[in-house]
């Protein structure tokens, strides 16, 4: 169990990696001007990749998970009503993981309308989403 719960971790350490640094990337494609096509072109190319490698991380993460709670019973039972809420928040993450598909996709059709102040507090919702779940995985608030 504890060889699956350190790959879950650095899954965890590494997906969320990548949805702290793609809306970064958003808030430079905001600011860029419209005559700068190759900063545009080098930055959707930087974006692209980033998402997919974030994506492919994201898949052994949620697999990992999965195999701690349903092959080891971690969360199960009574008593364990901090599981049910860090499940509830990683389910706001993979919305979040789409999202920045969405926003990237309005990028690649030039109908982003969003200023670049926007996306930076757009950048904040991961920080506070891995703050609550590392709270509810280490102080189990509701036991």
């Amino acid at each position: 169990m504890l060889w699956v719960k350190s790959f879950h971790i650095v899954f965890i350490a590494s997906w969320f990696a990548g949805l702290f640094y793609l809306p970064r990337i958003f808030v430079n494609l905001a600011m860029v001007p419209p005559e700068s096509v190759a900063e545009r072109a080098r930055l959707m190319l930087m974006a692209r990749k980033l998402l997919r490698f974030t994506t492919l991380l994201a898949v052994p993460a949620l697999a990992t998970g999965l195999w701690l709670y349903l092959g080891y019973g971690i969360g199960l039972g009574p008593g364990n009503g901090w599981m049910h809420a860090k499940l509830a928040v990683v389910a706001l993450v993979i919305g979040y993981h789409h999202a920045c598909g969405r926003v990237l996709a309005t990028f690649a059709d030039n109908r982003n309308q969003r200023s670049h102040v926007w996306f930076r507090w757009f950048n904040e919702a991961p920080v506070i989403l891995m703050l609550v779940v590392v709270i509810l995985v280490v102080v189990k608030p509701f036991h």
